[in-house]
């Protein structure tokens, strides 16, 4: 075995570090060990499951629900509110208990990273019981619990660690090893292999993470092109890339959403809403340097069903007002019967700002991207609410609302 990797997974990470916070500054009741979960504001209506607990989790509750779903499924339901500086903090924490063990330590995302134990062995010994030392200094240290996967690459560390939870060291450490604890897994638990991906699978008579590795790869590039080939190399355990201390997962989409404090049952209000969405978009994509060229809408309607619409556009952009016409656009396209509860924005398809490429359909205005840019200064510095559009006056709505960087991993890009 060349190469040692760890990957390292809090258990319901949220709700972790909160119940080790409480129970540090003196509550009685772990989080963990009751009916209870991670989410936002129920009386605003902001109100989904983030994280939840292995008992919240036998009465079927999953995360991404409403909380008055959830408190349907368990009336005792306990619902504490999300702490994100809390989390960096234990995030910041865990990566430098990490950094003890090797160096080579990648971040994946604020729960999850990579560790590079080759060559540590001199210092720490064998790897598989080094793993159960990190897992214990970190459950007794930092008061939470994790899974670390140990493979001889990023991908086997990763599956690895999905074995068995919570609170458990789970290897992979040869080829045979792979093929007895993977391949009899459904397809559908391949790392890579998403819901559009398995039916296509299925219609090949490929069930199994072992059905796919012992695929013919020219099927498989006939009906899924390169994709085919690609995870069928993820199911031989075939991936060799570096950790990467430096490497960032890459910004794929800047979105934001919001679930609104009441009904909008007229496409007038609807568009403020969408604009305070916007606004934030702009501001974000800005910060980032990025410009996008493909614009999607989500709508969620009174009975909580959702609906999503998106378009490419000739020409990337980050100016505010480009993106809430073309938002506005898909928006009328699919004007939903039924009073909305729930909207959304995201643009993707980045690219860097500073190498845009001008569109002869699209017109540019460098006018506008300094006032856009000069807004967002003064939001910056004396907040939000700093410059408005007229029509926010009087409205009852935040001029910016929300606010949120989507990090869409890929494995390709951060493996």
């Amino acid at each position: 075995m060349d190469r040692i990797i760890m990957h390292i997974d809090v258990n319901s990470a949220y709700l972790s570090w909160e119940a080790a916070y409480r129970l540090q500054h003196g509550a009685s009741v772990d989080l963990r060990r009751i009916p209870s979960v991670v989410g936002g504001d129920e009386e605003s209506r902001h109100g989904i499951v983030l994280a939840k607990s292995l008992p919240a989790k036998k009465y079927g509750i999953q995360t991404g629900e409403t909380l008055f779903s959830a408190r349907q499924k368990c009336p005792g339901l306990v619902v504490v509110p999300a702490n994100y500086h809390l989390y960096m903090m234990c995030h910041n924490a865990l990566i430098g208990m990490l950094r003890e063990f090797s160096p080579a330590v990648q971040v994946y995302s604020i729960d999850e990273a990579f560790l590079d134990y080759t060559g540590m062995e001199t210092v720490w010994g064998d790897p598989v019981k080094a793993a159960h030392r990190l897992k214990e200094r970190i459950k007794n240290e930092l008061g939470f619990t994790v899974n670390v996967g140990v493979s001889y690459n990023k991908l086997l560390a990763k599956m690895a660690g999905e074995l068995e939870k919570p609170d458990k060291v789970n290897t992979i450490l040869s080829h045979d090893e792979m093929v007895r604890k993977l391949w009899p897994l459904p397809v559908r638990e391949l790392f890579m292999v998403g819901r559009a991906t398995v039916p296509k699978l299925y219609r090949l008579n490929i069930f199994t993470i072992g059905d796919l590795a012992r695929a013919d790869p020219e099927l498989l590039r006939y009906h899924l092109k390169s994709w085919g080939i690609y995870i069928h190399d993820l199911a031989n355990g075939i991936e060799n890339s570096p950790v990467s201390p430096d490497a960032r997962p890459p910004v794929k989409g800047i979105g934001n959403s919001t679930t609104i404090p009441f009904d909008v049952d007229n496409i007038d209000e609807a568009r403020k809403v969408l604009l305070s969405l916007c606004e934030m978009v702009g501001m974000r994509l800005r910060q980032a340097g990025f410009c996008g060229r493909l614009v999607s809408v989500y709508l969620r309607r009174s009975d909580l069903t959702g609906m999503s619409h998106q378009r490419k556009f000739a020409g990337a952009t980050d100016h505010t007002m480009k993106i809430y016409e073309h938002a506005c656009r898909l928006m009328e396209e699919i004007w939903p019967s039924k009073p909305l509860r729930g909207m959304g924005v995201r643009v993707s398809d980045l690219v860097p700002n500073d190498r845009l490429q001008l569109s002869l359909f699209e017109p540019y205005s460098e006018k506008k991207r300094r006032l856009d840019e000069a807004m967002d200064r003064l939001r910056m510095r004396f907040g939000p609410n700093a410059v408005m559009r007229s029509c926010f006056l009087q409205s009852g709505l935040a001029p910016v609302a929300g606010g949120v960087i989507e990090n869409f991993q890929m494995m390709s890009s951060v493996l």
